[in-house]
């Protein structure tokens, strides 16, 4: 096992860049300079994960698009080679909230996830084009009712208030010029494909998805005056001048700020509610314009900064991050020849503990932090992470119990057994409290403990352990 003082930062970095990392990422990893993993973690053109037709194969509902569309999120998630890609497209699937309890059309909404796989680390200004030509954000916000005669200003109001600036940055009217500017962008045959969208075509192609169109006939091109600019603004022309404020600066290195690094009040608060750290924010701004609003340069400075270094513990993991998290550690689902039942069960979980993928609450996304932490979510979480690593036929469990053998020996300190485990669990550093419950829960288990403070190791004594430590407070955390 690697050594844990020269490994801390490297942990810190795969669990909020990804979702935890096993013994062997960490070794692999622990090679590196930690610049040169930021630098490969951003890296996706090596990208790899259980190939489509494996899934499909044994999963006939997802490829006929009927139902369980969000299992194959979850088989990407488990399965690639590189989180970040997958940790990006979460991210912006919670910035841009679109549920499908609205839309009916699971695989318009998978498209979307798709979308911000191939756009998350691009311009910002590329980002919300494409959001905004994206049918399943079309008909979430109901763009295709936004006529030149008769504008609907669902859209127009998000794009300012949820999507890019925050309250407080614009006006009513600038709502109304932006929803002008967006007339025309519909999806292909709205009144058809509405309807059609609700029925299941002849199998296996399941309901007919989506596609964006501009109807020039029903675009308003008369003279618009949006954020102090005048002219015959398009959608295009807005997203550009949008892109251009700070306060969008702002509010993407809030957003980044928050999912990254440490938990910040709900979005509708930050009107009133300053950031956490302002410099911090004032620092990621910066590199928006610098980098010329590239996110992926954003995050480069993000990973590499002395406020992300110092934010150990700062974060709730969220349900996603938990479940997700705890099964790439198990190995339950590691290759394809684990595909089974059983991803459902794990998405239901996560939405137990309130994270529904692909079904966000509202458009405002799910609020995030401690929020995360009911009394009933906490044992569903508590409950999870127990079974799924207290069990050693998982093959990433019966890779950390050899591995914990193979660094303390079959006799050492309770201390030193805790330690162990719990750093291959990701985690840091045990509190006092939880330490000590380890040694009672031992002690109780009747494992002796010589003159000398050793005890005998063995795979009942480890997962014991293991068990007490994904049920502590340091296990909700990252």
């Amino acid at each position: 096992m690697i050594p844990k003082k020269c490994n801390d930062l490297i942990t810190h970095l795969l669990r909020r860049a990804g979702f935890g990392a096993t013994i062997s990422e960490m070794e692999q990893y622990s090679r590196l300079e930690y610049k040169e993993i930021v630098d490969r973690l951003l890296d996706f053109r090596d990208s790899s994960y259980i190939a489509d037709d494996v899934i499909y194969r044994d999963h006939v509902d997802l490829h006929s698009s009927r139902s369980g569309l969000p299992a194959y999120w979850g088989y990407r998630i488990l399965s690639t080679n590189n989180p970040l890609e997958e940790k990006m497209a979460l991210f912006w699937h919670g910035v841009f909230a679109t549920g499908n309890s609205k839309l009916n059309n699971l695989r318009s909404l998978l498209n979307q996830i798709d979308m911000f796989r191939e756009y998350s680390l691009s311009k910002f200004d590329d980002i919300l084009l494409e959001l905004s030509k994206d049918p399943a954000m079309l008909i979430w916000l109901d763009n295709q009712d936004n006529h030149k005669d008769a504008i609907n200003e669902n859209y127009g109001r998000e794009i300012l208030e949820l999507f890019s600036m925050g309250v407080g940055n614009y006006s009513e009217d600038d709502i109304k010029e932006c929803s002008r500017a967006f007339t025309g962008w519909t999806i292909t045959n709205p009144e058809y494909m509405s309807l059609m969208s609700q029925k299941d075509s002849i199998w296996p192609y399941g309901r007919i998805v989506w596609h964006y169109n501009f109807d020039d006939v029903d675009h308003d091109s008369g003279e618009k005056v949006f954020l102090g600019e005048s002219g015959n603004f398009n959608g295009e022309d807005v997203v550009k001048i949008i892109c251009n404020q700070q306060a969008t600066a702002n509010f993407v290195a809030r957003h980044l700020y928050n999912f990254f690094v440490a938990d910040e009040v709900p979005v509708p608060q930050w009107g009133v509610t300053p950031p956490k750290d302002p410099e911090a924010i004032d620092e990621l701004a910066k590199a928006y314009f610098t980098y010329d609003h590239n996110i992926g340069s954003m995050i480069k400075v993000l990973f590499n900064s002395d406020f992300f270094k110092k934010s150990i513990g700062e974060k709730v993991k969220s349900p996603t991050e938990l479940v997700f998290g705890t099964l790439r550690l198990s190995g339950e689902y590691n290759d394809q020849s684990k595909i089974g039942s059983g991803i459902y069960g794990a998405l239901a979980e996560a939405g137990f503990m309130g994270q529904e993928l692909t079904n966000p609450p509202s458009v405002e996304g799910w609020h995030t932090g401690e929020e995360w932490i009911t009394s009933g979510a906490l044992v569903d979480r508590v409950n999870f992470a127990s079974s799924h690593l207290s069990d050693a036929k998982n093959e990433g469990v019966k890779e950390i119990i050899d591995k914990t053998i193979t660094e303390v020996g079959e006799r050492c300190t309770i201390e030193q057994l805790a330690n162990s485990c719990s750093y291959a669990l990701g985690i840091l550093e045990l509190s006092n409290e939880t330490s000590a419950g380890i040694t009672e829960l031992l002690e109780s288990e009747s494992v002796e403990i010589d003159r000398d403070g050793l005890i005998d190791i063995d795979e009942n004594t480890i997962i014991s352990t293991l068990k007490l430590i994904v049920s502590s407070r340091e296990y909700q955390i990252c």
